[in-house]
This record gives C-alpha cells, sequence and structure tokens, in this order.
C-alpha cells in the first residue's frame, strides 16, 4: 500500500468513473454469483457491485501506519465487482483477500498490489488505481488484521502466512476469481509494490517464479531481519544518551550541508544528490566549535550522524549487517531515530525472535541477537535468494526501483542484491531485469526529487512486446502543481542535463553513463 499508481489521466479516469451497470457488458458469470465458486481452502465471503465513485474504505483497525500519505480519492474509480474472501491453507490462518473486477473496459490483465510494514490491511488506495488503469486487482492482509507484528506470537503458522504464503494463496485464488467472471484467464499477470510490497515482489519471483509475468520491486525490504536489526541498532545508538539525540529541527540543517557538499558532483546545481556514492560528505565538518547551536552539531550528535551514513556492523567480528543511509536523507530522519521505539523492527524481536511483548530496543545485543534472530526466522521472513533464473526463463521481467533519499531502508541493500542476481544468473538478467535509482526520493515516494511516476507502462510494453524501458518520465509536485520532470534512468546510468532549457524539464536530459 506504500506504492500508489500514477497511470490514469484526470480524462481517462473520468471515462472510466461515467460507466454505469446498464452499460457493463455481459460476463460469464454475475458478480453476486461468485460467492458460490468453490476455491480449494478458501471461501468466497462477498461478492457485490460497487458503483462508479462509490467506494468507501473500511476504518483502519490499530494505529496509523508510520508514513502518512495523506487521504485518498476514490470518486474516480469506475464500476467494479468487489468480492471478499478468506483464505485457510492451514488449521491457524485466516487470510483475506479482496478481488476487484472492472465490470467495463477491463484490459485483460490482472495486477496484484503489495502492502506495507506488517501489513494487516487490505491495500485499497493501490488497488483504485489499477482498477481505473482497466486491471482486475488484489490485495491481501497477509493473514492478520492491524499494523503490528503482535499476531505472530504462538502462530507459527500465521507467520509463514505473513513471510510468503498468504501472497502465492491470494494470487492462485485471484487468477481463479477473475477466470469466472470474465469467463477467461488474464493474458498477463503483474505484482507492483513498494517496501513490504517491494520484499513480496521479491518473493513472488524467487518462490513460485511461474506466478507472474512482470514484477515491479520497489524499496524492497527484503533483508527483513537484518534489516530491523539496523534500524533498532541506529534507534538504540542515537538514544545512548541525551546529548546524543539530534533535534528534528537540526535535520534540515545537516541537509543543507549535505547538498552544499554534493549536489553539483553531477555537473549540475539543482537542489538533488544525482550519485550519492560519490559524496563524502562528513559531518564532523558541521561540527560546533563551542557549546550547541542550532546551525551546527555537537561531538555526540556527529557520531549519530554518522552511525545512520554507516554500515551496522558486529562489534565483535565487523561483520556488516546492513547498509547505511545515503546523504540527501536527512529531512527524513525523525521516522528512523525520533520515536519511542524502532518503528516496525521492535515487533520482529518482540514476537518471533525472543517472544516477548516487553522487550524493547534498548536491549539489543548486535553480538549475540543478529545470530539469534536468523535462526529463529530460518529465512522465512528474508527475499534474499540471488537465483532468479527460474523467473527469467520463462520470460518474466523485473523492475527494482528505489529512492536515493531512503530515509528507512537502505539504497544500498538493493544494489547489493541487484549486483548478486547479476553475478547468479548471468545474462538473462541483464537482459530481464532493470534497476532505477531515484534522485532525492524517500521511501517508495515524497522528497525533493522527482517522485511521481507510473512503472507500470514500462513494465507491460516489456512484458508484452519486448521493449525494455530505457527511462521512465517522473514528476515532482507542490501542493499538487508539477514543478519539475525528469527522466529516471536504468542505473548505471543517469539524467544527465543537454546544457540548454530549463533544468525542470525532463526533455532537457538524457539517459547516459556516469
Amino acid at each position: 500500500m506504500l506504492w500508489i499508481r500514477r497511470a490514469a489521466s484526470v480524462l481517462s479516469a473520468a471515462l472510466l468513473g461515467s460507466v454505469v451497470f446498464g452499460a457493463a457488458p455481459a460476463h460469464a458469470a454475475s458478480c453476486e454469483s461468485l460467492t458460490s465458486l468453490s476455491l480449494p481452502d478458501a471461501t468466497v465471503t462477498k461478492a457485490e457491485l460497487v458503483a462508479a465513485g462509490a467506494f468507501v474504505p473500511p476504518p483502519r483497525v490499530g494505529p496509523p501506519p508510520p508514513i502518512d500519505f495523506g487521504p485518498v480519492d476514490y470518486s474516480h474509480v469506475p464500476a467494479f465487482c468487489r468480492v471478499s474472501a478468506t483464505l485457510k491453507p492451514t488449521s491457524d490462518s485466516d487470510i483475506k483477500i479482496e478481488v476487484w473486477l472492472p465490470v467495463s473496459g477491463w484490459n485483460g490483465k490482472y495486477e496484484a498490489v503489495g502492502g506495507g510494514g506488517w501489513a494487516g490491511v487490505i491495500g485499497y488506495s493501490d488497488m483504485a488505481d489499477a482498477v481505473r488503469a482497466g486491471y482486475a486487482t488484489s490485495s491481501t492482509d497477509t493473514g492478520h488484521v492491524g499494523p503490528t507484528g503482535s499476531f505472530a506470537l504462538g502462530h507459527p503458522e500465521k507467520v509463514i502466512d505473513y513471510a510468503y504464503r498468504s501472497e502465492h494463496e491470494m494470487t492462485l485464488k485471484a487468477k481463479a476469481i477473475v477466470a469466472a467472471f470474465y469467463g477467461k484467464p488474464a493474458k498477463f499477470s503483474y505484482w507492483s509494490g513498494c517496501s513490504t510490497g517491494g520484499k513480496q515482489a521479491l518473493t513472488e519471483a524467487q518462490r513460485y517464479p511461474k506466478d507472474y509475468d512482470g514484477i515491479i520491486a520497489g524499496a524492497p525490504a527484503n533483508y527483513m531481519i537484518h534489516l530491523h536489526v539496523r534500524q533498532v541498532a541506529v534507534w538504540q545508538y542515537a538514544h545512548r544518551s541525551p546529548d546524543a539525540m539530534i533535534p528534528p529541527a537540526k535535520f534540515a540543517m545537516i541537509h543543507e550541508a549535505a547538498l552544499k557538499d554534493c549536489d553539483a558532483l553531477d555537473g549540475l546545481k539543482d537542489g538533488l544528490i544525482e550519485n550519492p556514492r560519490v559524496c563524502h560528505f562528513d559531518p564532523k565538518s558541521i561540527e560546533c566549535k563551542d557549546g550547541d547551536e542550532a546551525t551546527c552539531l555537537t561531538a555526540p550528535q556527529v557520531e549519530t550522524a554518522r552511525a545512520i551514513y554507516e554500515p551496522t556492523k558486529i562489534p565483535s567480528t565487523g561483520q556488516v549487517v546492513f547498509p547505511g543511509l545515503e546523504p540527501g536523507s536527512e529531512t527524513g530522519w525523525a521516522l528512523l531515530i525520533g520515536g519511542k521505539e524502532a518503528l516496525v523492527a521492535t515487533d520482529t524481536f518482540r514476537y518471533i525472535v525472543f517472544k516477548d511483548p516487553n522487550w524493547d530496543s534498548s536491549k539489543l545485543n548486535l553480538d549475540k541477537d543478529v545470530a539469534l534472530a536468523d535462526k529463529l526466522d530460518g529465512g522465512k521472513n528474508n527475499a534474499i535468494n540471488p537465483n532468479l533464473g527460474p523467473f527469467f526463463a520463462h520470460g518474466g521481467k523485473l523492475i527494482i526501483y528505489h529512492g536515493w533519499a531512503d530515509q528507512l531502508i537502505s539504497p544500498g541493500n538493493t544494489l547489493n542484491y541487484y549486483d548478486s542476481v547479476l553475478k547468479t544468473v548471468g545474462a538473462p538478467a541483464k537482459e530481464d531485469m532493470r534497476l532505477f535509482m531515484i534522485p532525492g526520493m524517500q521511501h517508495c515516494r515524497g522528497g525533493e526529487g522527482p517522485n511521481v511516476f507510473d512503472m507500470m507502462p514500462a513494465l507491460s510494453q516489456w512484458t508484452e512486446g519486448g521493449a525494455a524501458p530505457t527511462e521512465v518520465v517522473a514528476a515532482h509536485k507542490t501542493k499538487g502543481t508539477v514543478d519539475r520532470t525528469r527522466p529516471l534512468c536504468p542505473y548505471p546510468q543517469i539524467a544527465k542535463y543537454k546544457g540548454t532549457g530549463s533544468i525542470d524539464e525532463a526533455a532537457n536530459f538524457v539517459c547516459a553513463a556516469k
């Protein structure tokens, strides 16, 4: 749910939204009749027509998500058949899914959408985007309700459901429902998701390579156990003493210092760090000379900032657990170190590793707990297998993207996985996988860089027509108005200014080698 499709224009959305039930073509089955559909280990609990613009999401259960992207406008969602089902592949499973089927204008394809954090909710906003673009779509709560990991305590089968089983089971059932309603299977099947949805994307490619023809994995949390170690460790270090904490009011100041050092390294001063890997910003350069001021960092605060940029390591061995964040991410650091706990990461240790709801982030022991967490999870929640050969062998295409200014999941983790796939698979990976690193974009969206884009047209054209994407145009918006466009380039290319014209127009840039 942390990734929003931007495919449909206002005009096309309005046209789709004008569909009424009377104009719908005949289907192989009526919407209501899908409640009698027989599916293994599943029960269709509801099937109802939803009029154009009439969908209202149910109230969210539990606390709000860590990142709130604001209200969603469902007024332009066209009429669809809304199917709800409960899946029980084990006696302890309680997986909820929804499948939305456009009653008119179906493009013949199916798109599943991923979740975020601990999931626990159906991704309605992403489903709405998919239906607006003509896709039949589905989403799952991954087997529990609410955005915490408390479901895992005493329920090992629910952990497996969350880790990978719910996504696969949803896929099988959704495809069957699509075929029953339209009288024919979808011509192509796609997955799109960011964060946990990106991890789910890579999980599908690794564990169930024939489920999808094309996959989009945004900012994937695919090394989940080590990611959560990293997040807890950084939070713990930042809170080691009161004087080590960086006040949120200083984040913008650190960001400006990083931009001052690194913005122009790509030959263009535009408020973005195009390639942070060539930036060597050291927060010690803004260390206070005397006392503590708003325009500088104290010595303990410098060390905290350095820990955010540097990889997390096991102290006794020096082994890298997870990469650090990149220069340019500073304005989002409140999500990493500002809370009372380490976001969703603490729940991995509370409910999966130590099985103690009272465990807190101050108790992490890097020398002992990393190996323990890896052992107890047993690889269920990680999606780091680099052998995507079976996925590519059946024609599968993979697009990965990640914002360089991501404040939660280090971009370096995605680069590490991308390189591991290239090394393991070789030529097929070079042909069938593309990575887009996005300057100035934070976690899944937001930030100063071009963060409004739609990868699905590029993926579908590639999957169905064979043309690999050479660029994807993205936009930046301020208060809903586009004020900059840029091409996103397949890694390792970057967007280079042609030398003339506005630096805020994509047409004046070309994708080229660094």
